[in-house]
């Protein structure tokens, strides 16, 4: 029986959240660009590759982003915005594709296995004709590359970028890893990256010549793992089902809070962004969490379970609230809160309510929903009761 060759892209939007703020403002263009928390107490989420080179890095407290880089500009950014345009983008991929993966919001796996023909034998050309397509239709840069498997398309877009393209044939995966640092591999912290390099493993070709029962014994079942990648090895399998695992928003404070109902405050327009983003989906969820930072930097999250999935701030909120009173025990101010909702499923998918209690109260949240996508998010709230 002939053995069907996969055929696997990885697609991944260069600097995703900066790119779409200059779409925005073409006067960003050129210039060190960051997407985060304005001040010196936010964190930075995306860096233009003109911040990178001064070492900001996503995860980076922006206060220190800007002593790397005092001339950085710091747009806070619209992450609603960006998951709409990341939606557009895979039901635009799904046209070309006969499955598509989204990994994360700007990042995409495609399938094309058995498309040869479709493509006249020349899947790498469609390569280039997508990478082009994404920069004409959505104004965005981005990186693809194609190879048998989603690890070694992923490995190889990380070091073309940006606007890279690359194209690793079947049986030359062992070789194209070779030469490649350790630190690329999916799973290799740096925490393994230091072991690993305590016995002189410096690129992937030291792994090849070690053996899977070196490692094992090095690293566990983890050395089996970064063996089989090595040799060229990962899924060829998509996973079409992808779904947000949660929504959250979290604010660090300018100056520490120590005042209970100024939390509580926050932790409600916290709660209102996170039920409004949950009702845009179309979901409902079962999860709420609580995040908290001391001043001191300790950190805490706590969750709790309701009986029944909502997006109704009230409802949320209400259990938000129930987990900060239980939470907040230390005499600290606090630095940080979020909150979150995971455990979704579909609001049309649930049992419809023959409460009308029930139905007004959507109808409500219905129409705040409008205003708030017309006039912006503080147009109108609903309450704290």
């Amino acid at each position: 029986m002939k053995t069907v060759k996969k055929y696997i892209a990885h697609l991944d939007l260069d600097c995703f959240f900066v790119s779409v703020e200059r779409l925005k403002n073409p006067a960003l263009i050129g210039k060190a660009v960051a997407v985060g928390g304005v001040g010196r107490r936010g964190v930075i989420s995306s860096a233009s590759y003109e911040a990178r080179t001064f070492g900001v890095r996503s995860a980076m407290p922006t206060a220190r982003a800007l002593d790397l880089c005092p001339h950085l500009i710091v747009v806070r950014g619209s992450h609603s915005e960006y998951g709409k345009i990341s939606k557009r983008l895979y039901n635009f991929l799904c046209d070309y594709a006969p499955l598509v993966e989204q990994a994360s919001i700007d990042e995409m796996y495609m399938d094309f296995t058995g498309c040869e023909r479709l493509y006249n034998n020349d899947l790498p050309g469609l390569m280039r004709t997508l990478q082009a397509l994404v920069k004409k239709e959505f104004g965005l840069p981005c990186t693809i590359a194609l190879s048998s498997n989603k690890v070694i398309s992923k490995i190889a877009t990380e070091i073309v970028k940006p606007e890279g393209l690359l194209y690793v044939e079947h049986g030359l995966e062992k070789e194209f890893l070779a030469p490649l640092s350790i630190s690329v591999i999916p799973g290799v912290g740096t925490k393994t990256e230091k072991e690993l390099r305590k016995y002189n493993f410096t690129t992937i070709r030291d792994l090849q010549k070690a053996g899977s029962e070196a490692l094992e014994a090095i690293l566990g079942e983890h050395g089996r793992y970064l063996y089989k990648i090595a040799m060229g090895f990962g899924s060829d399998t998509l996973d079409v089902d992808w779904k947000r695992k949660s929504i959250s928003n979290e604010e660090t404070f300018v100056n520490d809070i120590s005042d209970r109902n100024e939390l509580l405050q926050h932790l409600f327009t916290l709660t209102e962004s996170v039920c409004y983003n949950t009702r845009r989906y179309g979901w409902k969820g079962k999860t709420v969490k609580l995040k908290l930072r001391y001043a001191d930097f300790s950190t805490l999250t706590r969750n709790l379970t309701l009986k029944e999935p909502t997006a109704d701030d009230k409802v949320v909120f209400d259990a938000v609230q129930s987990l900060f009173f239980k939470a907040y025990t230390r005499k600290l101010p606090i630095r940080l809160l979020g909150v979150g909702l995971s455990n979704f499923i579909e609001a049309d998918k649930e049992t419809i309510s023959m409460f009308t209690d029930d139905e007004k109260r959507a109808l409500v949240l219905h129409a705040v929903d409008a205003l708030r996508k017309k006039f912006g998010d503080d147009a109108i709230h609903t309450g704290r009761v």
